[in-house]
């Protein structure tokens, strides 16, 4: 039970555990109606968590894919890091390769992303190396955040000066996007230029995050040590323990958006909230 006091979480609500039967759960995404997608990419599967509460398997054989996103047509697109790329998965599970290179070199690891009202894709790209690939050493010298422009093959590097980029959230406003440098232990805020570059960069908390979401009130929600939640200004407001080792990733759902679900290593959670997901 959390305090009484609490402006982010609802009266009388409790942690629940949902599932724990996973090796490792990322990548929350909502869809329109409030079902939530998540990845347990050690497994290689894509699960669906219904606004009734039901869990099912989605997918099978999904790429590794890693960080979700859904996509206005109800396509999750995924990061996808067997061959790193970005795929789109239809509703009807048909795939489509979005990207699967950079200058003719292959991405580190598309980890997380976010998608712009326009339908251009953010996306950060560390090293993790993955017993799962042949190579042992990254193509490229850097991890950088990208930015793929709707209908393009090929990315535009938005930012090359992080030690290992990882959560990635946008406004909905479009105006601003933060990016978790996790190796650095920094959560960097950025203008978004007309033209999707980024500008203006400044860091917001010191804290680095896996994935991170947003709700309507501008908090900023960051993973790792359970879930610790920034007002705009970044300022601490929540902490919210979670019992696994490591909470990798969290998004809004539910059909009021009012359901904060967190994926935490084997398990799965919920939390009944007074805010709103803005995904």
């Amino acid at each position: 039970m959390f305090s009484q006091t609490s402006k982010l979480i609802a009266e009388g609500a409790s942690l629940k555990q949902v599932s724990k039967q996973f090796k490792f759960t990322e990548g929350p995404a909502v869809d329109k109606k409030g079902n939530i997608y998540f990845t347990d990419q050690p497994n290689d599967k894509i699960w669906k968590y219904d606004t009734e509460g039901e869990l099912s398997l989605f997918m099978d054989k999904t790429g590794r894919s890693n960080g979700l996103y859904i996509d206005k047509k109800g396509n999750i697109i995924s990061c996808a890091d067997q061959n790193n790329e970005l795929w789109s998965i239809s509703p009807k599970k048909k795939i489509t390769v979005l990207l699967s290179d950079y200058q003719g070199k292959k991405h580190n690891g598309p980890n997380d992303l976010w998608i712009d009202a326009k339908g251009g894709i953010y996306f950060t790209d560390p090293y993790y190396q993955r017993d799962y690939w042949e190579r042992k050493k990254p193509e490229m010298e850097k991890q950088n955040v990208y930015y793929l422009p709707k209908g393009k093959k090929e990315a535009i590097v938005v930012d090359d000066n992080l030690k290992q980029p990882n959560g990635i959230v946008g406004t909905p406003d479009g105006k601003y996007l933060y990016v978790a440098d996790i190796r650095d232990n920094k959560t960097y805020k950025y203008e978004i230029s007309a033209d999707g570059s980024l500008a203006n960069r400044q860091l917001f908390v010191s804290q680095g995050s896996d994935g991170m979401t947003l709700d309507n009130q501008g908090n900023l929600y960051i993973t790792g040590k359970g879930v610790t939640v920034y007002d705009p200004s970044g300022q601490k407001i929540e902490q919210i323990p979670v019992p696994s080792g490591w909470v990798g990733n969290v998004c809004f759902g539910g059909k009021d958006r009012k359901m904060l679900f967190i994926t935490a290593s084997e398990s799965i959670y919920t939390l009944n909230m007074q805010v709103k997901g803005v995904e």
